[in-house]
């Protein structure tokens, strides 16, 4: 327990700089089980599963960004972390940014991994809409056919095929009630560019060049909007560059822990 709300953690201890990493969508802690050996030897890593997904409770019919920022710093104090780099993918990267609003005391830096801080359009929210009817009406089985293959970029979806059916069984074991919260509040989630400009918390971008769900057009609107953030582009990756590009997403992280205030582009 972290909190008023119970949150389910793994913590590799060791190390005096800590990142967090914040999953995605339909994603839980488990995403992370082969990139966190990339990072755990130079530094501690903390994972868990947000509320809505994994083994996490659900608690209510939305989950804002706020609600689940203060239930990562809940965790966070618990388990004595005074200072720590968070990595927020996708929709963890909004938490993130709910956090480095909320909570910055908490951050030495936060990192975008194909995420932006950007609210939802009136069409993503509706597309968003028509997934909670899905799951109401007892169909999550479509989201399983789609959502996962299409997070990686088309030429790596036959070498990444083990991990696509890892990502289509975690559809199936998470909750109906906790995707459908997580989607209410993400379409709640208000527009944080302007937080993230004027923030003290250095930031990093981590973009995929070939990413269906940020497109090259708006990455770069994105980049150009932020130059005080630090950018680093996977140049043959989609969105799950952590899975596609392990290596270089974790270099990117641990020399933006060393090197936060320092604004590179790659």
């Amino acid at each position: 327990m972290a909190g008023p709300t119970a949150l389910h953690i793994c913590d590799s201890q060791a190390g005096d700089r800590c990142v967090v990493l914040l999953h995605g969508y339909l994603e839980s802690m488990l995403v992370w089980d082969e990139f966190v050996p990339l990072l755990y030897k130079q530094i501690r890593v903390v994972t868990l599963d947000l509320p809505g997904h994994g083994i996490s409770v659900v608690a209510g019919e939305e989950h804002s960004m706020e609600f689940l920022a203060d239930t990562v710093a809940d965790g966070l104090r618990a388990l004595g972390i005074e200072r720590c780099t968070v990595v927020g993918h996708s929709m963890g990267g909004y938490v993130a940014l709910a956090l480095c609003e909320r909570h910055p005391e908490l951050l030495d830096g936060i990192v975008l991994l194909s995420s932006t801080p950007n609210a939802d359009t009136p069409e993503k929210a509706e597309n968003r809409r028509r997934e909670i009817a899905l799951v109401r009406a007892g169909r999550k089985e479509l989201l399983s056919r789609v959502a996962p293959a299409a997070g990686f970029a088309e030429e790596n979806r036959v070498r990444m095929r083990d991990a696509i059916d890892d990502l289509t069984e975690q559809v199936f074991v998470t909750e109906d009630d906790g995707i459908v919260a997580l989607l209410n509040g993400m379409i709640a989630r208000k527009d944080r560019n302007e937080m993230l400009r004027t923030t003290s918390v250095p930031s990093l971008f981590i973009l995929g060049r070939k990413d269906g769900y940020i497109p090259e057009e708006a990455a770069e609107a994105m980049i150009a909007a932020h130059p005080e953030a630090q950018v680093v582009r996977l140049e043959n990756s989609g969105h799950m560059g952590f899975l596609e590009e392990p290596e270089a997403t974790a270099a990117a992280i641990l020399d933006f822990v060393s090197h936060p205030r320092t604004p590179t582009r790659s």
